[in-house]
């Protein structure tokens, strides 16, 4: 710390009314303090609007530490205690007990006015760098959320593609090299996935089949639709069904090649193969749930036997999935009129209850197979409270449009949610008025039928308009 070199000449001629000014623009807060404790606050000044709204002169004449919080108190000593003739006290963090629902933090330094005399405290606020911290973390949880979901669904995806018993690669279209192929495509191309990828992939097929896949590829991408032949491999063997599709990632095309090959030559039988897909979504994280077309289960995984508090699957099966879903006689029923008519559906949000009166937020991903040899419903069921829990904490601002409100339905109690509609319409009532007369806030108060000390109060619970500005002028934007 460095204090001015003539202070008294410059400064000797200062009287106390611009002293005090002097403080006050210089601090969001200034208190004048008894040097003794409790120290008791004999005067203050603000230089923050909003923390003058926030206080006002409820602190004179109350001590010090009966202003903050427990934690702060002894910093309030250490500080009056270091305040000297010569030198201020170094800053503190001080938290001070607040009206609103978070404490308001104020960082102090003091210093005594005289060897016997009154401390002076100036201190900034705190609460900009506070409410960037909590956005800051909001945002990094955010990002955090969505790249756990990217990488889950990449790894869903590279489940899929390697356990899935048909033949299938991914293709350059510009050169038609192999970029992918799972462990089915290089059984049967009789490859190592390390020769196969970065080689052209007519070199794999005999001369004819090398014509044909060509022409085939270049159709595919001029159309863009799916499209297919009839192919064989160079190292002989029976025809094949090759299938193409078109698709573009990252500014470039591709093409999907999948053979339709006979089950026996495929490694492993399709038997065995299926049994590894069960065992698989067997002991998956998310619950899995098939059920007859009227919604009896016939199978439920590990993961949703544990959602609804159950021991065994023969607890589930037979029963009506509608038992643990949601509101009951509402839920199901939308889900497979749903099913009925575009037969999937995706992202349901609703409740799961379990067997022992608990309930979590899950959401719905289901599809319906009606022509199957064994019609039914096939559910997959996610977690996701933890992640609105999260996303609850937080975000603390309201909900500002219609679309908005309607997704809190069915998470957000009825009366938490008129409360909020309430204050929504309010919101959007000021934002027109002010629009209206251009910013002048008293004609607004008129038109709204408010008190323009109701008005001022509303746009600062709602956080519109230049609050500081407008104190400061005397006025706001009336004129």
């Amino acid at each position: 710390m460095k204090s001015f070199t003539a202070a008294k000449k410059w400064l000797g001629d200062l009287d106390a009314m611009t002293a005090g000014k002097v403080l006050t623009s210089a601090a969001d807060v200034a208190l004048i303090v008894s040097p003794t404790e409790p120290f008791i606050i004999r005067d203050i000044s603000f230089g923050s609007a909003e923390i003058a709204n926030e206080v006002g002169d409820g602190w004179i004449g109350k001590p010090w530490l009966d202003t903050v919080t427990v934690e702060s108190r002894p910093k309030v000593v250490e500080m009056v205690r270091d305040a000297d003739n010569d030198s201020s006290s170094r800053w503190r963090h001080v938290n001070h007990l607040s009206t609103q629902p978070e404490s308001l933090p104020i960082l102090y330094s003091a210093t005594r006015l005289s060897p016997k005399g009154r401390i002076v405290a100036v201190g900034r606020s705190l609460r900009p760098m506070t409410d960037l911290q909590q956005r800051l973390l909001a945002t990094q949880q955010g990002m955090d959320r969505e790249f756990a979901r990217l990488r889950l669904a990449n790894t869903r995806y590279r489940l899929l593609f390697q356990v899935a018993d048909e033949p299938v690669l991914v293709i350059d279209a510009a050169t038609y090299k192999a970029v992918e192929a799972n462990p089915a495509a290089c059984h049967f191309l009789d490859e190592q996935a390390e020769a196969l990828v970065g080689r052209p992939i007519l070199d794999a097929f005999d001369g004819p089949s090398r014509v044909a896949l060509e022409a085939l590829f270049a159709g595919v991408r001029a159309a863009g639709r799916t499209s297919d032949a009839r192919v064989r491999r160079a190292a002989g063997g029976a025809l094949v069904r090759a299938s193409v599709s078109v698709f573009r990632e990252e500014h470039r095309t591709f093409l999907l090649l999948r053979l339709a090959a006979d089950p026996a030559t495929v490694n492993g039988s399709p038997g065995s193969r299926k049994s590894r897909v069960l065992e698989v979504v067997e002991h998956g994280p998310d619950g899995f749930v098939v059920t007859a077309l009227d919604g009896r289960i016939e199978y439920a995984n590990r993961a949703f036997l544990d959602m609804i508090d159950l021991a065994t699957a023969e607890q589930a099966i037979g029963q009506s999935l509608d038992r643990w879903l949601g509101r009951a006689g509402v839920d199901f029923p939308l889900l497979t009129a749903h099913l009925r008519d575009d037969q999937s559906i995706r992202l349901f949000a609703t409740k799961l209850r379990g067997d022992y009166g608990g309930s979590i937020d899950v959401e719905i991903c289901a599809v319906a197979v009606p022509d199957g040899e064994l019609p039914c419903l096939g559910f997959t069921v996610r977690n996701v409270s933890q992640r609105i829990r999260t996303e609850r904490t937080s975000s603390r601002q309201r909900p500002r449009t219609v679309e908005q409100l309607t997704e809190l339905v069915g998470r957000v109690p009825l009366k938490e949610l008129v409360r909020d509609s309430s204050d929504m319409i309010e919101r959007l009532c000021i934002e027109a008025a002010l629009e209206l007369t251009g910013d002048n806030r008293a004609a607004a108060a008129e038109i709204l039928g408010l008190s323009r000390q109701s008005l001022y109060s509303k746009l600062r619970r709602y956080g519109l308009g230049d609050l500081v500005a407008a104190d400061d002028s005397g006025h706001g934007a009336e004129h």
